[in-house]
């Protein structure tokens, strides 16, 4: 059974300043970019059971500049929808309300009528997506890459796990980092987190 490795996108003009970035469609900084790059490392001259990136721009370049090229699109692969709090910092949020927590509390909808979502709302999609790879990672010795969004890849950590989609808490995740979910005795374990190469390999 192969492992399944989580990417989460390079830096972005929002992500760098803490800025909610939900459906917004930003590209990656010229950071971003070279965050990117370095990841290609751990993917050089090896083949996976399958590469799937959340549709969103960021996503998509940081899958091709770590030469993870033919990528599939999965839209649950999606970044949690803020709703009303989208382009909006936590501090910013917590001037109006001190106790807000996302994980918690969810998000008030958009301007647009976007009702946006809460952390059992990214689960069920994490859970379709887990759904669909699984009988792949099952059939093949070859690992499986997933590049998308902080808090969505947090949630489909917990999922993962068995735990409730507002464990993803507990996941901090970097930008442009590796990590592989796998097995042990059976079990679901992370086995590694917040990865990226060894400067010069």
């Amino acid at each position: 059974m192969g492992d399944l490795l989580l990417i989460r996108h390079g830096e972005t003009e929002w992500s760098a300043s803490g800025r909610h970035t939900g459906r917004t469609d930003l590209p990656l900084t010229p950071d971003g970019e070279a965050e990117a790059r370095t990841l290609a490392p751990f993917f050089a001259g090896r083949s996976f059971a399958f590469v799937r990136t959340s549709p969103l721009l960021r996503a998509r370049e940081t899958a091709e500049l770590a030469g993870l090229w033919g990528a599939e699109t999965d839209e649950d692969l999606c970044e949690w929808d803020y709703g009303g709090y989208e382009g909006l910092t936590t501090a910013r949020i917590h001037e109006a309300r001190p106790d807000w927590s996302l994980w918690r509390d969810g998000v008030p909808p958009h301007h647009d009528g976007r009702p946006g979502e809460s952390a059992e709302d990214v689960g069920r999609r994490a859970d379709r997506a887990l759904a669909r790879v699984a009988p792949l990672l099952a059939s093949t010795a070859e690992d499986g890459v997933l590049v998308a969004h902080a808090h969505l890849l947090r949630v489909l950590t917990s999922r993962y796990l068995g735990l409730p989609a507002s464990g993803g808490r507990l996941f901090l995740l970097r930008t442009a980092t590796v990590g592989r979910l796998s097995t042990e005795h059976g079990l679901p374990v992370v086995a590694g987190w917040n990865q990226r190469p060894l400067p010069g390999v």
